[in-house]
């Protein structure tokens, strides 16, 4: 079946090597405020048909600003937009829909309760001569639009009942429905595999080839090196710097970013516990999968002091794990032993008791109230009560979060505005603030520097070896090979719920880890 996933039409006017002078899309002078505060100041550049722009900065630069002006979520205070040379308002975010304007948010806007080809055809439900939708037909174009992204997800599934990846890949594969000439890509990867991180560049390489335009933003450097054609650089609201990107190195890049060099952090000094603070063995979930339990028969243990790092392809059972530990999972058979003592978690509160923290994958989902303060969120588990009646004490909440602004970098303007109105890497700190504030005997960090900026990324990176330094042991779940390999001692890989090996860190690459995670698992 033959179905037409991008319009090129409007290309038909551009003569044969007059690509280099023809731009699609244009922004003049842009700037926008919010609450009197300059988040985006004279903001310009274009974009020819096909080109690969990166979008570079912090969390906090503008991005995610800038993005929503070009998607008609908001509306700039001055400067303009071209479409094709001529100025164009996006009043909302259909208007930008209309005009070809695709944007693939990092927060996902899918619809937990439809299912996977409702949701990837919704805005534009296909139908018949007398107005029925045409149910085969979005079934079968999902499941054609969803083998580009080499991905076999039934149409017919929920969203609620995918992982955080296959959410993502409903998303682009969203986008690609829609036929645009400009696709916005905000951290496609951040979820994904490096499998399927190769198979995503394949596909932006192949709309870009077919005159698509692509703004791709990530903070994995060499995604860029490898994929963008050019690139810009915000910082503050300010647009610091643009090229091609094949005259730049990351160094550069990283300067441009975030305006100094970063320092690499020496974790040479800590030393790791010869005595196991958690047990596990044989452990499997309650839950099953298509081959049985989602965790099967994993044994294993993390010293005080040690960062242990769980590598492994989506679907391979790393978050299971971290939930059964954490009780949010009924687990169904094994022995868990925290510091010699039997552990039987029935609900996070065990897990709380018992000195364990998580860091959940999916913050704003999972770990955040969006419609709290910052202190009030960094408060929430264990809020301090003024001594003479049992009322929060929010003077006390306050000076307990001082304590940790300074070692966490954290970029607050108010610490009693909405926590929804920081960037995502500030957000993922005040979360890592509430568990450090715990002093738990164990953290679980589950994708712990998803969609965050590099700069972020190393703070993040330096508390959890301060965390560890001072006798926690982490558990650390990534998707990102190098970030395994650079935080953890050890790294355990897992496939299809079954854990296929162990390496210390000195001693592994991502060729060794890679070759573990995707081993055979020989039928019982």
């Amino acid at each position: 079946m033959s179905i037409e996933l991008y319009s090129f039409s409007s290309h038909s006017d551009v003569q044969e090597g007059s690509q280099h002078s023809y731009k699609y899309i244009s922004i003049r002078n842009l700037s926008k405020s919010f609450f009197g505060q300059t988040v985006l100041n004279n903001i310009s550049f274009s974009l020819q048909p096909g080109e690969i722009r990166a979008l570079l900065g912090e969390n906090g630069a503008g991005k995610s600003t800038l993005i929503n002006l070009l998607s008609g979520v908001h509306q700039p205070d001055s400067g303009n937009i071209f479409l094709e040379e001529q100025p164009f308002s996006f009043y909302r975010p259909l208007d930008a829909w209309n005009a070809g304007i695709t944007t693939i948010h990092q927060e996902f806007s899918l619809f937990p309760e439809l299912t996977v080809g409702e949701t990837i055809f919704t805005g534009h439900l296909p139908v018949n001569k007398i107005g029925f939708i045409r149910w085969q037909f979005i079934m079968s174009a999902a499941r054609h639009v969803l083998g580009l992204l080499g991905v076999s997800i039934n149409p017919l599934r929920k969203v609620s009942e995918l992982s955080v990846a296959e959410q993502q890949l409903v998303e682009i594969a969203r986008a690609l429905t829609s036929k645009p000439r400009l696709i916005i890509m905000d951290e496609p990867t951040a979820a994904l595999s490096p499998a399927e991180v190769d198979k995503l560049k394949q596909v932006v390489r192949t709309i870009s080839a077919n005159g698509v335009a692509v703004i791709y933003i990530s903070h994995r450097l060499e995604e860029i090196k490898d994929l963008c054609d050019t690139y810009s650089v915000l910082r503050d609201g300010e647009l610091v710097g643009e090229g091609e990107v094949k005259h730049a190195s990351i160094d550069n890049l990283v300067r441009l970013m975030v305006g100094r060099d970063l320092v690499a952090y020496d974790h040479s000094e800590r030393n790791i516990s010869t005595t196991p603070v958690l047990e596990v063995e044989n452990l499997s979930s309650a839950a099953k999968g298509r081959d049985g339990p989602r965790v099967n028969n994993a044994s294993f243990s993390v010293k005080g002091g040690e960062i242990v790092g769980f590598a492994g392809l989506v679907g391979a059972g790393r978050t299971e794990i971290a939930r059964l530990l954490f009780g949010a999972d009924p687990i169904g058979s094994g022995t868990l032993r925290i510091q010699g003592k039997p552990y039987h978690p029935s609900s996070p509160r065990d897990a709380i008791a018992a000195g364990i923290g998580l860091v959940p994958e999916d913050r704003k989902q999972q770990a955040l109230f969006l419609s709290l303060s910052v202190e009030e969120n960094f408060a929430i588990i264990h809020s301090p009560l003024q001594s003479s009646r049992l009322v929060i004490d929010r003077q006390g909440e306050r000076l307990s979060f001082l304590d940790f602004k300074k070692q966490l970098n954290l970029r607050a303007i108010n610490l009693g505005a909405d926590i929804a109105t920081l960037s995502g890497g500030n957000q993922q700190k005040v979360v890592l603030a509430r568990w450090m504030a715990q002093t738990p005997s164990i953290l679980i960090v589950d994708e712990p520097t998803r969609g965050v900026d590099i700069a972020a990324k190393a703070d993040v990176h330096r508390l959890l070896r301060d965390m560890a330094k001072k006798g926690v042991a982490i558990i650390l779940i990534s998707s990102d090979l190098p970030e395994v390999l650079a935080v953890s001692d050890r790294i355990i890989t897992m496939r299809a719920g079954h854990l296929t090996g162990e390496l210390l860190a000195h001693e592994a690459n991502e060729e060794s880890v890679m070759q573990l995670m995707t081993r055979h698992i020989p039928q019982i």
